[in-house]
């Protein structure tokens, strides 16, 4: 196939780019980390591409949707550049990756248990996502929805705390594992701890969109392992894997961003056609030894 993946050089976009080149199939990537904008392409491309999955996003990790809300705004440009330029040149199959940042932050509250369940969003009842990030990712999911009105072949995910050995520091799973192996005893921790997320390898999450496509499965489609795991848990989850554990008590950083307090998916729409492979346990062990 002839695919092309914006954002080809971030975390989830090289993995696509490793899946895909292993295939032999012929990839064209477009990405800012090569002075590449991606909006730019979209003004001289006319070509026609098998497939598309549609990465390019700013986004920098929690600090970054935090404290710079505006550059998280792009994502608004290019996601409305990427759809106008599919309907121009007649695209055929796309993968837009959305957020579990796009849910409404009301159902993520301090002692909620409420697993995240595709139909929680309405887009034609929005409600408050997740800062801009998730705002921009609602968007697109609306965008989308139009997209349809015009041809267009959109399979929409919606990936929770994707993870994996080559994941940037921005992140706590990779920032964990790096202090577990520099054996940092001032263990550090934003926020209080008790905040939690759902961690998926990016691996399955990869393979769980190629799967979705391959079956005509119709999105959105949440990614995630539905199993809640908070901060201190993963923590101490890395400490008993690795044999290691620091000599002071963790350090818990209250001024940091923390996010939603409880974010956890109900993945039972992905679970009818894939189940994960790669357990957290065993993600750890791989970023352990890989690092």
């Amino acid at each position: 196939m002839k695919i092309l993946i914006t954002g080809h050089k971030g975390f989830v976009g090289s993995e696509y780019v490793r899946y895909f080149a292993n295939q032999g199939h012929e990839i064209t990537g477009v990405d800012i980390k090569e002075g590449n904008d991606c909006r730019d392409f979209f003004k001289t491309c006319n070509d026609q591409f098998d497939l598309i999955v549609h990465l390019a996003a700013i986004v920098g990790g929690r600090d970054t949707i935090e404290n710079d809300p505006l550059a998280v705004g792009t994502d608004l440009s290019i996601d409305a550049e990427f759809f106008n330029w599919a309907v121009r040149t007649k695209q055929s199959k796309i993968i837009y990756f959305s957020s579990s940042a796009a849910y409404p932050i009301h159902f993520q509250t301090k002692g909620s248990t409420h697993k995240l369940i595709e139909s929680d969003i309405n887009l034609m009842d929005m409600s408050s996502p997740d800062f801009t990030y998730g705002w921009a990712k609602l968007s697109g999911e609306y965008l989308a929805h139009f997209a349809r009105n015009y041809g267009l072949k959109i399979y929409i995910f919606r990936p929770f705390s994707g993870y994996g050995e080559t994941q940037d520091l921005d992140y706590p799973f990779p920032s964990f594992i790096k202090r577990v192996l520099d054996q940092v005893d001032e263990f550090e921790i934003w926020g209080d701890g008790t905040q939690v997320r759902d961690f998926i390898h990016i691996e399955d999450i990869v393979e769980a969109t190629i799967k979705a496509v391959e079956l005509d499965i119709e999105g959105p489609i949440n990614l995630g392992s539905g199993v809640a795991t908070s901060f201190i848990d993963l923590a101490e989850q890395i400490f008993e894997i690795s044999g290691w554990k620091p000599k002071n008590s963790i350090k818990l950083r209250t001024d940091k961003p923390v996010g939603v307090m409880y974010r956890c998916s109900d993945s039972s729409k992905m679970l009818s056609f894939y189940t994960p492979k790669i357990s957290l346990e065993e993600g750890i062990k791989r970023s352990l030894n890989k690092k």
